[in-house]
């Protein structure tokens, strides 16, 4: 499947933390120049560049990674060309207990971590498209709250995709659980949601 696609993002670094500011997943045989499809998930975890430059002025290829394969997945499903990903934080670091630390640590510094903090506004509004569909799958650790919330209010989006937890308003199961039959439930759910909403428009 992953061959379908080519995979795309930006990464860079600040005071000695590794970020990737976006990812692009567009199929092989797309000539689409405006993601149809917006996705905004926790954070890039173990994203790498595949030319090895952590810290480039340029996108470049990506190695791709399981939970990228639930979105290609979705994408398939519904015919979606382009999906862009954001994140909750631009942090590489797929060790969610060492993230969370490292969210204190990069505010306590000043560093905008976040595409969605209000002084990276230019990141924002350069790299999110409007009036297409969006799935939000940041998971639901209390600890990411604030800065799903932050997002919720820069995206505006009226009627997103995705699971979300009962009880909240805010906490989106993410698209790779630990459980098998649970990956395969979360991208039939989504998968679902948007054929519905085509079929109705």
């Amino acid at each position: 499947m992953k061959t379908q696609f080519t995979i795309t993002g930006f990464y860079y670094e600040e005071q000695g933390f590794k970020f990737r500011k976006y990812l692009d997943i567009k199929t092989i045989k797309s000539g689409s120049k405006t993601p149809d499809l917006m996705v905004i998930m926790m954070n890039p975890g173990s994203s790498k560049p595949i030319d090895g430059i952590e810290n480039n002025s340029t996108e470049s290829l990506a190695i791709p990674d399981n939970t990228q394969s639930q979105i290609m997945k979705v994408m398939l499903n519904c015919n979606l060309q382009y999906a862009r990903v954001l994140n909750l934080s631009d942090l590489r670091e797929a060790n969610s207990g060492i993230f969370y630390d490292k969210i204190i640590e990069m505010e306590n510094k000043g560093i905008p971590h976040s595409i969605f903090d209000k002084n990276r506004q230019d990141d924002f509004n350069q790299l999110w498209v409007y009036n297409v569909p969006v799935i939000f799958g940041w998971g639901v650790s209390i600890n990411l709250e604030s800065l799903a919330l932050k997002a919720m209010e820069a995206c505006n989006a009226c009627n997103p995709y995705g699971i979300l937890k009962a009880n909240t308003n805010w906490a989106f199961y993410h698209p790779l659980p630990p459980v098998h039959s649970k990956q395969l439930e979360w991208v039939m759910a989504v998968s679902t949601q948007f054929l519905m909403d085509n079929e109705t428009t």
